[in-house]
C-alpha cells in the first residue's frame, strides 16, 4: 500500500470520526429543544383539555350534551361500576331546611328528588360550580326548571320555579342565583324539587346532604352501579324524611360492633342498609348509612 493510498484511508477514518461526533454534538443540543417543544405541546393539550372541560363538565363521562331532556342518555351512558364524587365546594340551593317531601315511591310513582319548603320569590342558588344545561318549563311535571352539569360527574335538577335566572350553555359558580322559588307544574304548594342524579340516575340527596344541618354528609360519595344500574340506596323503599336517616364518618379505629354500639343499630342492619359483610374492610372517611 503506497503512501497515497494510506493517507486517504486516513483522511476519511477522520471525517467519519468527526461526523460522528458532530452527529453526537447535535443530538445532545437537539434534545434540550425537543423536552421544550414537547413541554409545550403539553401544555398546549392541557390548556384545551381544560377549555373543553370548561364548555361541558364531566365531559369524559357523558355521550352527549343535550338541551332538551332531562333524561337524555339510556343506553349510550356507559355507567362504571363504581365513581368517587368530590362534595366539596357544595352551596346549599336554598337556606330553607324543611323537607315536605321525601325521595322514594310515591302515589304509586317514583319520587326522584326532595321536595324543600320555599316561598314564591326566594332566592334558589347553584348547588355547584357547572353549565346549565336546560331552562325550560314542563307543565304536568317540573314547571319551570333548570338542570346543571357539574364537573364533579353530578347533574341537578331545580323544579316548580316562578322564574329562571340563567340561560342554557351559560357557566355558573357554586352559590350563584339560578332561579326564584314557586309553584309552577305538577305542583300543590310552593316548593323547590331538588333532584342529584349521575349519568341519568336519581339518586337520593339525602345521602349526600343534610338540609336540616346545611352541610355535605361527607366530602366525597361513591357511586356503585347495582342491578338496572340503580345507585345503592337509590331504590331503597325507606323514606329519607328530616331526621329519618342517620350516617356514620368511619373514623381511624372504628370496627362494625363499635359502630353498631354507638349509633343503637345491630351489624346485620348496618350490613344490609350499606350492602357489605361482616368481613368487609372500613376505610377511614368512609360513610355507612345507620337506620
Amino acid at each position: 500500500m503506497n503512501f497515497n493510498c494510506i493517507k486517504t484511508v486516513l483522511i476519511a477514518a477522520t471525517a467519519m470520526i468527526s461526523l460522528n461526533s458532530f452527529s453526537q454534538d447535535l443530538i445532545a443540543r437537539q434534545a434540550p429543544i425537543d423536552r421544550k417543544l414537547k413541554s409545550v405541546d403539553s401544555l398546549a393539550l392541557q390548556k384545551q383539555i381544560r377549555a373543553e372541560q370548561a364548555a361541558y363538565p364531566a365531559l369524559s363521562l357523558y355521550p352527549n350534551w343535550d338541551n332538551r331532556y332531562v333524561h337524555a342518555y339510556g343506553k349510550d351512558a356507559i355507567v362504571p361500576e363504581s365513581f368517587t364524587i368530590d362534595l366539596t365546594g357544595f352551596r346549599m340551593p336554598t337556606p330553607n331546611t324543611r323537607i315536605t317531601s321525601p325521595f322514594g315511591p310515591r302515589w304509586r310513582r317514583m319520587h326522584n328528588g326532595l321536595d324543600i319548603k320555599v316561598n314564591i320569590g326566594d332566592t334558589i342558588v347553584s348547588a355547584f360550580d357547572g353549565k346549565v344545561r336546560i331552562v325550560n318549563f314542563e307543565r304536568r311535571g317540573y314547571g319551570k326548571y333548570v338542570v346543571i352539569r357539574h364537573a364533579n360527574g353530578l347533574e341537578t335538577v331545580y323544579g316548580h320555579l316562578s322564574k329562571q335566572l340563567v340561560d342554557e350553555n351559560q357557566t355558573v359558580k357554586a352559590g350563584e342565583p339560578i332561579g326564584l322559588g314557586g309553584n309552577t307544574g305538577r305542583s300543590t304548594g310552593s316548593h323547590l324539587h331538588f333532584e342529584t342524579r349521575f349519568l341519568g340516575i336519581a339518586i337520593n340527596p339525602a345521602y349526600m346532604f343534610d338540609f336540616p344541618k346545611q352541610d355535605v354528609v361527607a366530602d366525597t360519595y361513591t357511586f356503585r352501579k347495582t342491578r338496572g344500574h340503580e345507585s345503592v340506596g337509590s331504590s331503597n323503599s325507606e323514606l329519607a324524611s328530616e331526621g329519618a336517616i342517620r350516617y356514620h364518618k368511619v373514623k381511624r379505629g372504628d370496627t362494625l360492633s363499635r359502630i353498631a354500639a354507638k349509633r343503637g343499630v345491630s351489624i346485620d342492619r348496618l350490613c344490609k342498609l350499606n350492602r357489605i359483610s361482616r368481613r368487609t374492610v372500613l376505610r377511614p372517611g368512609q360513610v355507612l348509612r345507620c337506620s
